[in-house]
């Protein structure tokens, strides 16, 4: 599989669009229990598969609607083996659970030829990704990594995407996992309400150190889980602005802790989310992949691609 960026797919459309809300959408709009934060349960039971084909569909339908290109993403984000252990599933279990959420992706994706779509493994980090308190060297975290990446490496996937990484040595160590396995890879870092990581290293540093660590293989990197007012201010046009090819945001301005504790959604205004990131595509047309993370729906999808696609 040749390397490509995000805007280079064949056919090639100006954006893509990414969600990655899912599971709070399951837990506030559909009452769903999720413990750990897993979602990959739901592959276990024909209405899980239902469920989770709804959101590939309706992903699939927008695209359709606004000529945009998406990107779907495997219901695996905590399905690594320390995250699942506390939910009773060893690493024989996991093997078969993501590539089942492989199969539902790769089912999806077969029901239309209309849409240009890439299927993204996605993976979380081995720690919460709000306070890890420990730290992997990049070793480890290749080592890690690598069970999860490999058990789906040839099932059809595109691509691995690293989301909600808060380091810099876990993010080289997936990079490194997924070039291992021949799978192209995207990096997606969190970010606080200063916009830097949870360590206090800038973007621009992060970015840096994981391309120089790892021969700039991942196709491009990303933001995620954090609102455009946590980060914008940092996005100042220097070179490293064209290694950033995405950003997933939160619909919500709260910090982490904050939304940690939420007992109801807060869903944000779903225009303004949209009017903010067409904006920011619009100031860096490196930018091709918009989305939604924690506090989204098909509400903030919608708006989002009505206010990019009208650039």
């Amino acid at each position: 599989m040749t390397r490509e960026q995000p805007g280079d797919f064949a056919p090639t459309p100006d954006l893509f669009a990414a969600y990655l809300g899912m599971e709070t959408d399951l837990i506030f709009t559909h009452g769903m229990d999720l413990p750990g934060f897993a979602s990959f349960p739901m592959v276990e039971t024909q209405e899980g598969r239902d469920l989770l084909q709804s959101y590939y569909i309706n992903m699939i339908q927008l695209g359709r609607r606004s000529g945009l290109g998406v990107i779907l993403e495997s219901a695996t984000w905590v399905a690594n083996r320390d995250r699942s252990a506390p939910l009773g599933y060893g690493p024989d279990q996991l093997a078969e659970i993501n590539r089942a959420a492989v199969a539902e992706m790769v089912k999806a994706k077969m029901a239309t030829a209309e849409v240009p779509i890439r299927l993204s493994l996605n993976l979380g980090p081995r720690a919460d990704a709000d306070a890890p308190s420990e730290q992997m060297s990049a070793a480890e975290a290749e080592a890690y990594h690598t069970e999860q990446i490999a058990a789906v490496a040839k099932s059809g996937i595109d691509m691995v995407s690293g989301y909600t990484l808060t380091y810099t040595a876990e993010a080289v160590g997936v990079a490194r996992a997924a070039k291992a396995q021949g799978v192209p890879a995207v990096i997606a870092f969190k970010v606080e309400l200063d916009g830097r990581l949870p360590t206090g290293m800038t973007l621009e540093d992060a970015i840096a150190e994981v391309d120089a660590q790892t021969e700039a293989y991942p196709d491009y990197h990303m933001i995620n889980c954090a609102h455009p007012d946590h980060f914008s201010a940092t996005l100042d046009g220097g070179p490293w602005m064209d290694r950033i090819g995405g950003i997933v945001a939160n619909a919500s301005r709260c910090s982490h802790e904050q939304l940690d504790n939420a007992t109801e959604l807060d869903g944000g205004n779903p225009e303004e989310l949209g009017h903010v990131l067409a904006d920011l595509r619009r100031r860096f047309p490196r930018i091709r992949v918009l989305g939604g993370c924690c506090g989204t729906n098909m509400r903030h999808m919608e708006a989002i691609a009505q206010a990019a696609s009208a650039q």
